[in-house]
């Protein structure tokens, strides 16, 4: 069986938080999808809330602190990735938006991702859509058709609607077809990243 690294980012700011918990569901049933599709998969999940103080320090001055390293490097090097934000006034949260700052402009350019987003409203749903979508797509990255929404009233006594689970099932899916039919990189294959030299395309005219 293959195995493949899901970097899973959780911007929750709580202990115990409900977009850590969307990030624990949606990070179980693709290691389920994919193992159905034949691929292991090793999550490896990063917090961000306990790297706040090194990310605010890397905004600032640049440099990543040792600790936040490997949590960067982490992301960048993952098969695909998760991602999970908390939304306030109708965008992710700025715990979030700084982790995506401090990374390297094409760290996640081809990466297969996942989108969720949690909030007390329904309302906030179209922040999916409307905010997470084009942030993703300006890094290049792969985002699946299906994002996931969590509104407080999604959370029952059994831990999760009926509805939203049909939607992490449908969203772990599609994220698995994309690991399992890719290699093993983490990234798509460029065909412009080793382009012929113009001098070599005259010699062979």
């Amino acid at each position: 069986m293959e195995t493949r690294t899901l970097a899973v980012v959780s911007a929750g700011l709580s202990v115990p938080s409900s977009t850590r918990l969307l990030a624990d569901r949606l990070t179980d049933a693709t290691v389920t999808a994919l193992a159905e599709r034949g691929v292991e998969v090793r999550p490896e999940v990063v917090e961000l809330r306990d790297h706040a103080r090194d990310l605010a320090d890397h905004l600032v001055t640049g440099f990543p602190k040792a600790a936040l390293r490997p949590t960067l490097d982490t992301v960048a090097g993952a098969d695909a990735l998760i991602a999970v934000t908390p939304i306030f006034s109708a965008s992710y949260s700025g715990l979030f938006k700084t982790f995506v700052d401090v990374l390297d402009r094409e760290a996640l350019a081809g990466t297969p991702v996942l989108l969720g987003a949690t909030a007390g409203s329904a309302r906030h749903q179209l922040a999916l859509d409307h905010a997470l979508r084009p942030l993703f797509a300006y890094l290049h990255a792969t985002v699946v058709p299906t994002g996931v929404f969590a509104a407080a009233e999604d959370w029952g006594a059994s831990g999760a609607s009926r509805e939203l689970g049909d939607r992490i099932t449908r969203a772990a899916g599609e994220l698995a077809d994309l690991v399992a039919g890719r290699p093993a990189t983490g990234r798509a294959t460029d065909p412009f990243a080793d382009p012929t030299p113009f001098e070599t395309l005259l010699r062979g005219a």
